[in-house]
């Protein structure tokens, strides 16, 4: 089964939606799904060097009132699920372009999962700025790659065009938001669902039983 997964390393929902998706697969311990970790970025105009997160939060919700009740909201699902949520750490709101071109890079060498759960973490609890080279590169020599490989391959130009190319594919068939999931290219959904729905979906792929894309 390969399950086709659409995320961008910004997205709260879709590091709960990882969490969700894994409390589905340890209760189908007999299912072991090919995960293809797949770039949409949600700001793809930000800067290359990012930007105040404070100014881009303010700008996206309207007030201060309202960015630290959507945190709020955040926070519980996600004390719910196991994250810890700092966003108070978060200084500057990233361009995701070289994540995703990192997450290719450990997708290459079997690290791909190891990579996607580093940069959630990185962002999310302990504030480190995912759009700079260096603190990628360093991210990389922390979960098993080598740091300086890392930094040459990302002052480079590789995989910056099958990146764009695959996130504006995705937009063309219909993904507006992340994270998306499709199963066998044929049952998709998208949002950060319970377990409940990703073993009902998983079931269906299993089976072979006959569902459109939702």
């Amino acid at each position: 089964m390969r399950v086709d997964i659409f995320v961008d390393v910004v997205c709260p929902w879709c590091f709960i939606g990882k969490r969700q998706f894994e409390r589905a697969l340890a209760m189908r311990p007999d299912v072991s799904p090919q995960k293809a970790w797949r770039p949409f970025q949600l700001n793809p105009d930000m800067p290359a060097e990012g930007m105040p997160a404070d100014q881009f939060f303010a700008a996206k919700f309207g007030s201060a009132a309202g960015v630290e009740e959507r945190r709020k909201q955040v926070a519980g699902i996600g004390s719910a699920v196991g994250i810890d949520f700092a966003f108070d750490r978060i200084a500057r709101q990233p361009n995701t372009l070289d994540a995703h071109r990192l997450i290719r890079y450990a997708v290459k060498r079997g690290r791909g999962d190891a990579m996607v759960e580093a940069l959630f973490t990185a962002h999310f609890t302990a504030g480190r700025d995912i759009g700079d080279r260096v603190a990628l590169a360093a991210i990389a020599g922390e979960n098993g790659l080598d740091a300086r490989e890392a930094e040459v391959f990302l002052q480079g130009g590789e995989e910056t065009a099958a990146i764009l190319g695959e996130d504006q594919e995705a937009r063309r068939i219909g993904i507006s938001a992340v994270p998306c999931y499709i199963f066998d290219r044929q049952y998709g959904f998208a949002g950060a669902r319970d377990p409940e729905f990703f073993l009902s979906i998983l079931d269906r792929a299993r089976s072979g039983a006959a569902q459109p894309a939702i």
